[in-house]
């Protein structure tokens, strides 16, 4: 009786096969060369331990993240902050943001802005707010 089971060479890939998937990999490696390194300018981080934490984050290029954290009512980290990153043309972007209860709200110039209301569509809410005050519903 045989102690061991061979394992059935029909399952391993051909030789051909291993050295067209290693050529793959290489070719869509992504290319570092003639990129300068980035240099950490700041790298600060503070954890108290107790759910307040804040650290900020600065490199050479332009990148940088700061944040502060407390602990949110419904167990959630509630958190304020920036980040900010180089534009192609050289000008730098700048999204300040609070996360907490009421979700993530970004704030920034270079993101989108709602079109206003038209005049309409504020006088239906202001009558629609004057019914629900009166007790008016609809089902």
């Amino acid at each position: 009786m045989p102690t061991h089971t061979s394992f059935p060479t029909s399952f391993l890939p051909h030789p051909q096969v291993l050295l067209v998937c290693l050529a793959a990999v290489a070719i869509a490696a992504p290319d570092f060369h003639g990129l300068p390194p980035v240099v950490i300018l700041r790298d600060d981080r503070q954890d108290s331990g107790d759910g307040n934490f804040n650290y900020a984050f600065e490199a050479d290029n332009g990148i940088a993240v700061e944040a502060s954290g407390t602990p949110g009512s419904a167990g959630q980290s509630n958190m304020q902050g920036v980040y900010r990153f180089p534009l192609p043309d050289g000008t730098l972007a700048e999204i300040r943001y609070v996360a907490d209860e009421l979700g993530f709200r970004p704030e920034s110039p270079l993101l989108p802005q709602p079109h206003p209301l038209p005049p309409h569509a504020i006088e239906q809410i202001r009558i629609a707010e004057e019914q629900r005050a009166q007790g008016i519903t609809f089902e």
